[in-house]
């Protein structure tokens, strides 16, 4: 975590206090830890860095559905219980261009936490930008422009959301696809749009209940949203 002599190993807890510390200091620290390993250091989450807004960078590796790694290993609660957190950013990346953007932006981000969530395994073999980009907090991105069906993706299905898309085009449904990017602060007004502009509004996540699906239903029950149809 800190130095050769200095590791925290396998003790979470400890990880996320020496991540702190480092923060307290001036230093920017990047904490990397699984998914279901992040769930141990809860505690020292909330006490020494949200409540602290400290600037420590959460790396989430092994974030959603795992496969062959089994149940155990499924990163499916981290966005719930870190979207609640005071003061914390929530990123996922779509892919392994937007997660270097995703790891830049962490890495310029002096105001509090923040964390990005990236899964097991390989690349969607897009092609890589030379440098990662600052995405602006809170803001997605416009990937398709339909009409009828809006599907707001957050994380690493996107993939999976174009080629639905591609499969219900001989049907005549051509629906509008956004990224998300952001769980935590929400892009009220890419959200807001797609709810006002299309007749239904999906969302994809890698993820349980209480994550990014239910902060957007949160968002637009607040707007009068449901009240309008």
């Amino acid at each position: 975590m800190v130095s050769p002599s200095r590791r925290s190993g396998r003790w979470r807890l400890q990880a996320v206090r020496d991540a702190a510390g480092l923060a307290a200091e001036g230093y920017k620290p990047f904490a990397a830890i699984y998914s279901t390993f992040l769930q141990r250091a809860y505690d020292q989450i909330v006490h020494d860095v949200a409540v602290q807004q400290l600037p420590v960078r959460f790396a989430i590796d092994r974030a959603g559905l795992v496969g062959a790694d089994g149940a155990t290993h499924a990163g499916a609660f981290d966005i719930a219980f870190l979207a609640n957190l005071p003061g914390m950013v929530v990123m996922a990346a779509a892919d392994e261009a937007e997660l270097r953007h995703m790891v830049a932006t962490a890495a310029a981000h002096d105001a509090g936490p923040i964390a990005f969530r990236f899964p097991r395994g390989e690349g969607t073999g897009v092609t890589m930008p030379e440098r990662g980009e600052v995405l602006p907090i809170g803001k997605g991105r416009m990937i398709a422009e339909g009409r009828g069906v809006a599907i707001l993706s957050f994380g690493t299905r996107l993939a999976e959301v174009q080629m639905a898309a591609e499969a219900l085009a001989p049907q005549g449904i051509t629906p509008t696809i956004a990224d998300a990017r952001f769980a935590k602060p929400l892009d009220r007004d890419l959200i807001l749009r797609l709810a006002r502009d299309h007749d239904a509004l999906i969302t994809i996540e890698e993820g349980a209940i209480g994550g990014f699906g239910s902060h957007v239903a949160q968002l637009l029950a607040e707007e009068g949203m449901f009240d309008t149809g």
